[in-house]
């Protein structure tokens, strides 16, 4: 018998993808949870982070003064249940590094003379500036109206018809991301996860119980071509999946892209197909679905608790992100962070690159040597 030719083969090739993703298309169940059920998720961590009912702030105070009234007001700030002082903010060039993250709605700066008493008075004086960003606009401005609240109730207890202590709004040029720009990146990994691994490992199962791949092994169809047809078909079904969280999370929650567009979407289909090679080693490996289901929950759960899909990884214990850093969907969920939220591209990428595709080749090994047709 001939060799089939390679164009023949890429041929059998894309009749299986349109195959899979035809089937794919007519199952009301995987649409759910490939397509609506990540949108639910879009919609839940949305909300929380545009939510308005904060009666607090999150605020750098920048003492600038040697004042006995400067250094009694930062310490009454730390006190307050209005205010959330960062104390790790030290300097003016830090608050802006975090307010351009949305970590601090704005930065309290206190002036080399706030708090001192000017030539011809007999009391203090100064005035705040309180600093923002463009998107925290609301934000400050009810933080200005506290302020000078406060301030009013201490300048009635100094002195009548003047205000000694007053506080000034001053918006940078720039806009800063919000917590949701940030969020979004987690929300993709999820639904990696969500269409990469629980899609082969739910319908390669069934296909071996219906003796489907046991019939397609008697063919000249060979594992290699099988594998990419998946991978392809399931490449269209991301697209879509994924094109429907990006136009949601514009329209709805004003979504800010500060990358490239191209960059981020070649490399979220790199992710994909790296998180896709799991699901076909899980789903091409197990029999049935009572070995595929606990042993993709096993390594499903580490990753969506551990590789900052729901929250960030910095807030954990340092060992734990060493830990955390190597796996799978770790780098990918980093590398779509970097380029969405701070412009960056392949070359500053580099490890999560090189991180994400030692995975594809290890997983991709291991997915060819552990499949069976039955």
């Amino acid at each position: 018998m001939n060799k089939p030719s390679l164009r023949k083969q890429l041929y059998t090739v894309g009749v299986f993808a349109r195959s899979n993703t035809r089937r794919f298309f007519r199952d009301r169940l995987a649409l759910f949870f490939t397509i609506v059920f990540p949108l639910i998720f879009l919609f839940v961590f949305g909300s929380l982070n545009n939510g308005s009912g904060n009666v607090s702030f999150n605020v750098a105070v920048i003492n600038q003064s040697n004042s006995q009234f400067a250094t009694d007001f930062v310490k009454q700030s730390k006190d307050s249940k209005i205010l959330k002082v960062n104390n790790d903010v030290t300097t003016l060039a830090q608050a802006k590094d975090k307010m351009s993250r949305s970590e601090l709605d704005a930065a309290i700066i206190l002036p080399k003379d706030f708090g001192t008493v000017k030539p011809g008075t007999t009391y203090p004086s100064g005035q705040a500036e309180v600093m923002y960003t463009e998107n925290n606009q609301s934000s400050a401005s009810a933080l200005t109206s506290v302020l000078t609240t406060e301030f009013k109730a201490i300048n009635d207890k100094l002195v009548t018809n003047v205000m000694p202590f007053t506080v000034k709004g001053t918006q940078l040029n720039e806009k800063s991301l919000t917590p949701f720009d940030y969020t979004f990146a987690g929300l993709l990994g999820f639904s990696l996860i969500g269409m990469g691994i629980f899609g082969p490992v739910n319908v390669f199962p069934e296909l071996k119980k219906m003796g489907i791949l046991r019939r397609l092994s008697t063919t000249p169809l060979r594992v290699w071509q099988y594998f990419l047809s998946t991978v392809i078909g399931q490449a269209a079904i991301g697209i879509v999946s994924f094109a429907a969280l990006f136009i949601v999370a514009i329209l709805v929650f004003k979504l800010h892209v500060v990358g490239n567009w191209l960059e981020l979407g070649l490399f979220l289909l790199f992710g994909m197909v790296t998180i896709l090679g799991i699901g076909l080693a899980l789903g091409g490996w197990a029999k049935n679905e009572r070995q595929a289901a606990p042993l993709s929950n096993i390594i499903v759960f580490p990753m969506l608790f551990l590789s900052g899909t729901f929250f960030p990884r910095y807030l954990m214990p340092d060992w734990l992100q060493n830990i955390s850093a190597f796996l799978p969907l770790t780098p990918i969920i980093d590398g779509i962070r970097l380029i969405a939220t701070e412009g960056k591209n392949f070359i500053d990428i580099l490890p999560q690159i090189g991180l994400t595709g030692a995975w594809l080749v290890v997983i991709y090994i291991i997915a060819f040597r552990v499949f069976r047709w039955e």
